[in-house]
């Protein structure tokens, strides 16, 4: 089993402003309220049957995982890592993310983006 120090991890304020391969792993209700824009979206439950849907990320940088407040990105970040590839957990989640201001989108027109 990782351990949660063994997961590489990094702050939302730390992340690049653009560029970012971000796999968000929340569920769809939580999605369409408000996500990171382009960001790419695999319910956790579902990444091992749609692991390959990641192959169009770029392979030259790491896939920064994201979840609402670091779990669930953790425990997706470990299980990409244990499966050979380069992720990492975005700390404190979408929460860190609005906090810091990041631009956030919705799938619902004239409903300002939240993070549920």
């Amino acid at each position: 089993m990782v351990s949660p120090a063994d997961i590489p991890t990094v702050a939302v304020r730390d992340l690049p402003k653009d560029g970012v391969a971000l796999l968000d792993v929340r569920e769809d209700d939580e999605w369409a309220a408000g996500h990171a824009p382009g960001a790419k979206h695999i319910p956790m439950g579902e990444l091992p049957a749609r692991v390959a849907e990641l192959d169009d990320l770029p392979d030259d940088q790491p896939v920064y995982v994201i979840c609402r407040s670091g779990g669930r990105s953790a425990r997706a970040a470990a299980w990409l890592n244990a499966s050979g590839w380069d992720a990492v957990n975005v700390a404190g989640g979408m929460g860190s993310w609005k906090q810091e201001g990041r631009p956030m989108v919705g799938d619902h027109p004239g409903v300002e983006p939240e993070v549920l």
